[in-house]
């Protein structure tokens, strides 16, 4: 409790509430300054209120942000309650401050654990990972522990929060689009997004300019010159600076719209923003023709249209957001990363009354509800999925709810095409979106699971060369010589529901091992494998046939991949395919990723 965090400020849905600072006090080397940082469980950022109305937050109608995407709001588990633990400060999130709260929640006898956090840049050394040493811990005590993915995408081995132990989670768009279109002088018209709610532009066309004919391309702040600015729209480039600072940027030069493009990186992901001027995102394609449109006319105008909320099949959801951070594991190469995707561009949840919706100092406005994007906003949905799993089935272990999740993702959008990668506009990869996007109904009822026990957890660690001493370091006792007896054969044997196999010049065979256990209703079932070999692989599963019975819940198989006909380098360095087992009622789908690499691969 605190001045502003009273005991009454708890209820029925919010039954616990402590902020953890020790570490960031330590680091500073003074107490935090309360005139500028609230030390209390109290949100003044918005992200923690977001992340927690998404995985739990009751049922509220006509919510909204400024009238966009209005109607009835509700987490994925409404009846949960919820626990907040706060971790970050201005400067960050510290590891000491991240493991006293993981061990506290698991103290207080949490169910799951959601954590939109992560380390920045690329995934830390298991042992180095406060979030893996504390997620351990959780898993010892039947928590499940769910984490974002990271948004660094979409280059190769950005996901974060990678351990076998946790649910690691990327993002995904859904059907639901906030239409912004710009128009230009020559009668073209391109498709943007915006949740802009001001007054809207005069009803003739303005002046278009490109920010980098008037001081910078980025539109930082005061970096514009408002005699070239004055009056116009202004074309900044997405990149540097906060996508809504560009648009304040260009007001206080005299701007009176923006309209931001994408550049290659981003590619067609659009973002929609609730911005401080009329404004609108348009993809790399066309922010291409845009600014080749001001180059080329003579006198180039262009107007803003704002079209309010649009559900529509049109274009097809999901796909994987280009920010989604992606695979190949970059510790461990046998592990499949990330698991999953769900949503976690433009969705729309709760939010805190000390900050504006854009977090700008610059923005006055104060909402009740925001839409934002991130993998911070997709870990709380499957966090909420977990927890409704775990009331389901109170005596699954967090590897069989993980596994109930990821072999009943679905891979295809709502045309019926493969799901698409917003970064490059092809079909997505297992190495981007894992086993697929989370299908709440399919998963209570998956059939058969891949149960995992942490002693496994410590077999794996044994595989991938850690030693007494690493080891110690999760299981936080002293740990005996011979812990390593039962070291699996290689770290993918550990009984992951996806598969990720490399080939290299010394190994063109790859064998893994798997048991899976029968939750069906039906003890006597048999299942049947069906395999999608990815191209120049072959995979062949023994036995191809599981008769369950009451004596035989759980039964074994083995998998082995063969490189065939070439090395793989001469087609493309990564493959994918499936292997799907089915008694007719469920099928039990495994992703196959698939990497062929020069010289040998080494996992630390």
């Amino acid at each position: 409790t605190s001045k502003d965090f009273p005991a009454s400020a708890c209820n029925k849905k919010i039954i616990g509430a402590r902020a953890f600072y020790r570490g960031y006090e330590s680091y500073m080397e003074r107490p935090i300054d309360e005139t500028e940082e609230s030390k209390s469980p109290r949100d003044t950022e918005g992200h923690g209120t977001h992340t927690a109305s998404t995985a739990a937050g009751s049922l509220v109608s006509n919510a909204s942000l400024f009238d966009y995407a209005r109607g009835e709001a509700r987490g994925m588990a409404v009846k949960a309650r919820i626990a907040v633990y706060k971790i970050c400060w201005s400067p960050g999130c510290f590891d000491s401050d991240i493991l006293a709260a993981m061990d506290q929640a698991i103290a207080d006898g949490v169910d799951v654990i959601s954590l939109s956090v992560g380390a920045s840049g690329y995934a830390p050394q298991y042992d180095q990972d406060s979030i893996a040493i504390g997620s351990f811990g959780a898993a010892q005590h039947g928590v499940v522990v769910s984490c974002s993915a990271g948004n660094s995408g979409p280059g190769p081995f950005t996901a974060t929060n990678i351990a076998p132990w946790i649910l690691t989670v990327g993002a995904s768009t859904i059907d639901r689009e906030f239409p912004a279109d710009a128009i230009l002088g020559d009668g073209r018209i391109f498709g943007g997004v915006s949740l802009y709610a001001g007054e809207s532009l005069p009803d003739f066309k303005l002046h278009l300019v490109y920010g980098g004919d008037c001081g910078d391309r980025f539109c930082y702040m005061g970096r514009l010159e408002p005699s070239k600015v004055q009056g116009k729209i202004v074309v900044c480039d997405r990149g540097g600076n906060a996508r809504v600072e560009k648009g304040a940027a260009v007001k206080l030069a005299g701007g009176l719209g923006m309209i931001l493009a994408n550049t290659d990186e981003s590619g067609e992901e659009l973002i929609a923003d609730s911005h401080l001027i009329p404004a609108t995102m348009v993809g790399a394609i066309a922010g291409d023709k845009i600014r080749e449109y001001i180059k080329l006319s003579q006198y180039p105008t262009a107007t803003i249209v704002f079209r309010g909320t649009v559900i529509s099949p049109s274009p097809p959801a999901p796909k994987v957001a280009a920010f989604s951070s992606r695979g190949p594991n970059s510790l461990t190469a046998e592990i499949l990363k990330p698991d999953v995707i769900a949503p976690g561009v433009n969705i729309l949840a709760a939010w805190t009354g000390s900050t504006g919706p854009t977090d700008l100092e610059i923005d006055p406005r104060r909402v009740d509800f925001n839409i934002i994007s991130g993998t911070s906003m997709s870990c709380p949905h499957v966090s909420g999925l977990a927890a409704l799993l775990r009331k389901a089935y109170p005596d699954w272990s967090p590897a069989a709810i993980k596994s109930a999740l990821m072999t009943t993702a679905y891979n295809l959008d709502n045309s019926g095409e493969n799901i698409k990668d917003l970064a490059s506009g092809e079909e997505s990869t297992p190495f981007i979106h894992g086993a697929g996007h989370v299908d709440p109904n399919r998963a209570l009822n998956p059939g058969l699971v891949y149960d995992i026990d942490v002693s496994e957890y410590v077999a794996f660690l044994c595989s991938i060369g850690y030693d007494v001493k690493r080891i110690s370091v999760f299981v936080r006792e002293p740990v005996s010589s011979d812990i390593c007896t039962r070291a699996l054969a290689t770290p993918g044997n550990l009984n992951y529901p996806s598969f990720s196999v490399v080939f290299n010049s010394n190994n063109d065979v790859v064998k893994y091992k798997r048991v899976v256990k029968n939750v069906g209703s039906s003890v006597d079932a048999v299942y049947e494998v069906k395999v999608n070999a990815p191209p120049n692989v072959a995979v062949n599963v023994w036995p191809s046939k599981l008769a369950f019975s009451a004596e035989k819940k759980a039964l074994a198989y083995e998998i082995t991949f063969s490189s065939v006909g070439l090395d793989g380098l001469g087609v493309s360095p990564q493959q994918s395919g499936s292997i799907e087992w089915s008694d007719g009622v469920h099928l039990v789908r495994s992703p196959i990723a698939v990497r062929w690499i020069q010289g040998s691969v080494s996992s630390m």
